[in-house]
Parts: C-alpha cells; sequence; structure tokens
C-alpha cells in the first residue's frame, strides 16, 4: 500500500489541518479569515457610532454659525446658545418661508440632489450643479423681538472642492456681519486660508449692494470703482480659490440666490 494512502481516508479539514503553516492553502485562508473579521468589525463600529456622528455634526454646524454670528462662547452649551435661533425652511424663488418642511430636519444637501426639490442650473458661477429649491436660514433677534442678523448658507466650487459656509447679514439684508467655511478641501497655506481669522474679519463691514440695490461685492486683488466698502482682498496665492469665493457670495446673494427674500428683509417685511 502507498505510503499517503492514509490522507485520501481523512476529511477535507484534517487534510487542510495537516498543511505546514507556511503552505499557500493556509496562507491565503488566514489573509481572507482577517480581511473579512476586519471589514466585519469596520461595518459594525460604524453603524454602532453613526448615532454619535450624527450629533457631532450637528454640534459642529451649531457651532459655525454660532461663530459667524458673533455668538459663540467656548465655555457656554452649544445647544442653549443655539437654541436664541430661529430656523425656517425658505422657498428661494418666492423668499418666503415654507411650512412644507421641518426645519429641524431639512437636509439642504439631500434636497440640492433631489430633482423633485432642486433645479438644474444652466448659468452656474458657483459650479453646482444642481440648486435645492430649499433652504434652511437662521434668524437671530433682540431681545425686543426686533431682527438682529440673518444666517444665510452658502457653497459653491473652489480649486479642488466645493466650499460649504454661512454668511451672515445685518437685519437691513445689505451689510455683512461675517462669513465662514465650515467645509471644504482648499490647499493648506493657500486656498484653505479662507479659514484664516484675520481673512474672514475681513467681511464685516462689508456692503452687498449699492443704494440702488446692484450687487457690487467682489473679492478680488484691487476694490472694484464703487469703493473699498464692497471689496474683500483676495487670498495670496490663491486665486482660483478666491475666485471661486467671489463667484459663489456673488451667486447666493443675487437673483438666482437670496434676493427676492433679501428684498423682502430690506423692506422689512421678515
Amino acid at each position: 500500500m502507498p505510503e499517503d494512502s492514509g490522507n485520501h481516508n481523512k476529511g477535507f479539514v484534517r487534510r487542510f489541518l495537516d498543511l505546514p503553516p507556511d503552505s499557500v492553502p493556509k496562507t491565503v485562508f488566514v489573509a481572507v479569515s482577517l480581511c473579512l473579521v476586519a471589514s466585519m468589525i469596520v461595518s459594525a463600529a460604524a453603524v454602532a457610532l453613526r448615532p454619535v456622528q450624527e450629533i457631532n455634526k450637528l454640534r459642529d454646524k451649531q457651532i459655525n454659525i454660532l461663530q459667524v454670528a458673533g455668538r459663540y462662547d467656548p465655555q457656554a452649551n452649544v445647544t442653549e446658545a443655539f437654541s436664541v435661533f430661529e430656523p425656517h425652511v425658505l422657498e428661494l424663488e418666492t423668499g418666503e418661508f415654507s411650512e412644507a418642511f421641518d426645519p429641524a430636519t431639512f437636509d439642504d444637501r439631500a434636497a440640492a440632489d433631489d430633482p423633485a426639490t432642486s433645479v438644474a442650473l444652466e448659468d452656474d458661477p458657483a459650479s453646482i450643479g444642481r440648486k435645492s429649491k430649499f433652504v434652511t436660514v437662521y434668524l437671530l433677534r433682540n431681545d425686543d423681538g426686533s431682527l438682529d442678523k440673518v444666517i444665510l448658507p452658502i457653497h459653491g466650487y473652489g480649486l479642488w472642492s466645493t466650499l460649504y459656509g454661512f454668511i451672515a447679514l445685518e437685519e437691513d439684508g445689505n451689510d455683512i456681519y461675517g462669513l465662514q467655511f465650515y467645509s471644504h478641501a482648499e490647499t493648506p497655506g493657500l486656498g484653505a486660508e479662507v479659514d484664516n481669522p484675520r481673512w474672514k474679519a475681513l467681511w464685516r463691514g462689508k456692503k452687498l449692494a449699492d443704494d440702488g440695490g446692484e450687487l457690487l461685492i467682489t473679492v478680488a486683488k484691487t476694490a472694484p470703482p464703487e469703493g473699498d466698502e464692497y471689496h474683500v482682498d483676495a487670498l495670496a496665492g490663491a486665486t482660483l480659490t478666491s475666485r471661486g469665493v467671489d463667484n459663489l457670495v456673488r451667486f447666493w446673494m443675487g437673483e438666482n440666490g437670496y434676493a427676492p427674500f433679501l428684498a423682502k428683509l430690506k423692506a422689512g417685511e421678515i
């Protein structure tokens, strides 16, 4: 009888276990098993941490709104501090608040991707592709109920990425209180200088339009003929990012963006 005849009488598992540790089948089996176990652990962790991620995402958004409105205190409770803001879902075309959506759960980004709640843009200087018909805006009122500031979401393409942020306007709908971005992937040290506090401070006190309503705000190396009050210096060495910010601000503050709402704001109808 041949020496290895006994191996043929063994089951598959027994024969596999008898293989040398460095054999090809065992090496492949161990590698595949490790990948499967690791993927299961990662998937389980992602599912388990999703609620925490959503809470952190909401908190980060609230902090950015507090910051752009000049109301952020690192020592204060973010949820309590944010409770003074009034969220409203705004219909861009009419400039009216919509009752069709709950502002606490309305997702602006998802709405922009949904054909039922968005439109494809032919004239698209901000390079966003589609524009949601509805956005969530935030009102901040004084103790007497009068309007103090309004915070509007804005976004548009820079050099490498879409920049998402907020612009805060005074109650007149024309004077800028602040602007900042909370999500982008621009070049560190160049386009990413949109996060530099010194550059963000340049926006405060600038005006969107002249007394006749002509939109004049620009981000450029030199001020427009109309004057410095409509001008924010471009970022050094980041021409395309600066141009992107200029395009997106002018788009959202113009007729295709918040113009109908800003007209009501200036008329004191909000």
